[in-house]
């Protein structure tokens, strides 16, 4: 009589992974989500891996993990794989200060982020 098992939160043909607290802004993060959103994986990865930006280490990062998660946990074939979905959140922002003239504070916002990334097998046309 135990409880029953949760649903999948994807469809049987996806898997995903998420990172949290990049260090970076969302807008900035969206321009490298954008780079691969709706590529074949093995194209996304070398966008990634030839991207002049600081944070599409991460995202390559996150990427690597779906493939991993889709090839190990959901018995998906990595040829066929998809890059269905790839979203930023907002995370928190730290909130720091430098003195300005005449006794004002000026604020510093360093924000954080978080993307997810679902990839979806897609049966080849022959």
């Amino acid at each position: 009589m135990g409880k029953d098992k949760n649903p999948r939160r994807v469809a049987d043909n996806e898997a995903m992974a998420k990172l949290r607290m990049l260090r970076t802004s969302p807008q900035k993060l969206n321009l490298v989500a954008a780079l691969i959103r709706g590529k074949k994986v093995e194209k996304a990865l070398n966008d990634l891996t030839f991207s002049k930006k600081r944070i599409a280490v991460d995202v390559k990062k996150c990427l690597q993990s779906a493939i991993a998660n889709a090839e190990n946990n959901h018995n998906l074939d990595v040829d066929e794989l998809v890059v269905a979905e790839a979203y930023v959140g907002k995370n928190l922002v730290m909130k720091r200060g430098r003195p300005r003239a005449r006794g004002r504070f000026g604020r510093i916002q360093k924000p954080f982020s978080e993307i997810t990334i679902k990839v979806r097998q897609i049966e080849e046309q022959a």
